[in-house]
């Protein structure tokens, strides 16, 4: 047997998450990225933790909103170990259209939205408030990163794993640079982890706000989403695009979108853009994330988790962890077994 107990392929924050959860548990892991680690559709995201979407599928929706009970504290832990602040807000959030809604959605009137957010202009929207949180991704995976220093957890970066295979009691992982082995393997791969998943690309802006205060909430619209950071920036996003592995950012897209936060938010008609990027979030057939074991003895797969990859890090990290290491997982995991996709593939990228 190898050095380590669990290998993950993929250190984004389902991965990172996930070895932290392991390593509670006094597994030895290490955790491997093609790439240099976070840097992937983790750092790229808004950091919505919309639990209540709408859009969100029927089958999801109460694990989302079981993961967005533990944020907090998964926030509080992950700050404490890395020492850095992830700017994890908590002022909710305000949805503009024509329902429907989520019975926790609470009606505001022209009057009750002006006092929230005086600059904001819903045209002829009704204005819905909903007690969502909010995260600074790229902040919250390098705290994360840190925090997997801080425990022992061993994250190699510039290392492609190729394929993941069971039997004999141990798990063979073929690498780019070698072969490794270890008792469990686990597919943390996101948008590179193979068949049934496939990147669905989301571009998206920073806007630099004139003056600090003009959003305090985040704004949910049907032509956008805008997410203030702390720092005074607004995030405007997102497409959501079927073109494979392509990265690139588009100026007419990032345009599309400045204007749509420009006709809720007047005040940003100045505001320059100052960041544009594309991610590649995790897309599956039925949109419902892949996290169990595979036909393949020993190695698991997390990943698919589309546009909630942040959201729902923590729920993921813990459910995981207790299947592998044979307990009852505190959530059914039929909806998401990957074997409803015949067959499971192994093979990465």
């Amino acid at each position: 047997m190898g050095l380590h107990d669990v290998i993950i392929a993929g250190a984004g924050i389902i991965g990172v998450s996930l070895a932290l959860e392991l390593r509670d548990g006094g597994a030895r892991v290490l955790v491997l990225d093609e790439h240099e680690p976070g840097r992937g559709a983790s750092s790229a995201a808004a950091g919505m933790l919309a639990a209540t979407d709408p859009e969100t599928p029927a089958a999801l929706r109460a694990f989302a909103l079981q993961s967005a009970r533990m944020f907090p504290e998964f926030v509080k832990r992950i700050e404490a170990d890395s020492g850095l602040s992830v700017d994890f807000r908590r002022q909710g959030t305000i949805v503009l259209g024509s329902g429907p809604f989520p019975e926790n959605h609470q009606l505001l009137s022209r009057s009750e939205l002006a006092g929230l957010e005086p600059d904001l202009d819903p045209g002829t929207h009704q204005a819905f408030f909903v007690a969502e949180d909010a995260v600074d991704p790229s902040l919250l995976m390098q705290a994360a990163l840190r925090a997997s220093e801080a425990n022992a957890v061993e994250i190699r970066p510039g290392t492609k794993v190729l394929g993941m295979r069971g039997g004999a009691g141990q798990v063979e992982v073929t690498a780019d640079k070698g072969t490794l082995s270890s008792a469990q393997a686990v597919n943390c791969c996101g948008a590179w982890a193979g068949a049934p998943v496939k990147p669905r690309k989301g571009q998206m802006l920073y806007l630099r706000a004139e003056r600090t205060g003009v959003l305090e909430h985040v704004v949910r619209a049907p032509e956008a989403y805008m997410v203030p950071r702390s720092s005074g920036k607004i995030l405007v996003g997102a497409t959501v695009e079927d073109v494979g592995f392509n990265t690139q950012v588009e100026p007419e897209v990032i345009e599309r979108l400045r204007s749509a936060a420009v006709r809720y938010l007047p005040q940003l008609a100045s505001a320059p853009a100052i960041e544009s990027w594309a991610g590649l979030r995790p897309g599956t057939p039925d949109d419902l994330p892949l996290m169990g074991e595979t036909e393949s003895k020993g190695v698991f797969i997390a990943s698919g988790h589309f546009r909630n990859g942040i959201l729902l890090a923590p729920a993921t990290a813990r459910v995981m962890a207790q299947l592998m290491r044979g307990e009852e997982p505190a959530t059914d995991l039929m909806a998401f077994s990957p074997q409803r996709f015949a067959p499971a593939r192994v093979q990465i990228g």
